[in-house]
C-alpha cells in the first residue's frame, strides 16, 4: 500500500472551523482509483485532493464523497499550502497538472497564494429554457449559461440569493457537476451559491472552480 500523508486545510480564511474544508492526501505514487474515491468518502468533506511528485512538479486529482471532478479550486490551494508551510517547498510557484484540467499554478508571494486557473468558455442558452431551472430553484432565472461542468443561473439580486430555497432533488437531475445561481452585489461586484448534490455536495461553502465560469460571465 502506498505511503500516504493526510491533512485538512480550512481554505480561503485565516480563522480555525471556517471557510471551505478541504483534505490533502500526499502520495508517492498513485493509489487505485477504488481506494482513493472510498477515502473521498469517508473524509466526508466536498473535495479530497490527492497530490503525487513528478520531478519538481506535481500530479493532483480531486474526488468529492461521490465522484472524480474535473477541477477543485479550494483543494488546490489547500494543497499548495500544505506543499509551502508544511512540507517547505522552496520554490515561489508551485505546477500542479491535472489529467482533466491541465496545468493549474499556485504563486506564494509573502503570505499570500494566488492562484491560476483557466477562463471556461459559456454557452447561454435559449430563454425558453430558463423555465427547466425554475423547478431548481424557485423562480424563473433571468437567464442561463452552460459552462464546461456546472450550469449558471443569473438572478436579480443579492437577498433574492439570499434567501434562495433550492430544490435540491430537482437539481440533481442535471446533467452537470452542479448549479450555480449567481447575481450582482450589493457591496461587491457579484455573489453566488453553488449546489451540486448530484456529486454528494447539497451546498459547497465556497467554490472556487465555479469562478472560471463566473468571471468571465
Amino acid at each position: 500500500m502506498n505511503k500516504m500523508k493526510l491533512y485538512q486545510v480550512d481554505a480561503f480564511t485565516d480563522t480555525l472551523f471556517s471557510g471551505n474544508p478541504a483534505a490533502v492526501c500526499i502520495l508517492d505514487s498513485w493509489a487505485d482509483e477504488k481506494l482513493m474515491q472510498n477515502i473521498g468518502s469517508e473524509n466526508n468533506l466536498a473535495e479530497t485532493a490527492f497530490v503525487v511528485p513528478q520531478g519538481k512538479d506535481y500530479e493532483i486529482r480531486w474526488f468529492t464523497p461521490a465522484t472524480e471532478v474535473d477541477l477543485c479550486g479550494h483543494a488546490t490551494l489547500a494543497s499548495a499550502f500544505v506543499l509551502f508551510n508544511l512540507l517547505n517547498y522552496q520554490e515561489p510557484l508551485i505546477k500542479f497538472y491535472s489529467p482533466r484540467s491541465g496545468l493549474l499554478t499556485v504563486r506564494k508571494k509573502d503570505d499570500l497564494l494566488m492562484m491560476d486557473f483557466p477562463t471556461d468558455q459559456l454557452e447561454l442558452l435559449p430563454e425558453d429554457q430558463n423555465i427547466l431551472f425554475k423547478k431548481c430553484i424557485g423562480f424563473e432565472p433571468n437567464e442561463t449559461y452552460k459552462g464546461k461542468t456546472d450550469y449558471i443561473t443569473v438572478i436579480e439580486n443579492e437577498q433574492e440569493l439570499k434567501h434562495l430555497q433550492p430544490d435540491l432533488n430537482e437539481i440533481s437531475k442535471l446533467k452537470a457537476r452542479g448549479l450555480v445561481v449567481t447575481a450582482k452585489g450589493d457591496q461587491v461586484d457579484f455573489v453566488s451559491r453553488f449546489f451540486a448534490p448530484q456529486t454528494g455536495i447539497p451546498e459547497d461553502p465556497v467554490t472556487g472552480s465555479s469562478h472560471t465560469s463566473l468571471l468571465p460571465l
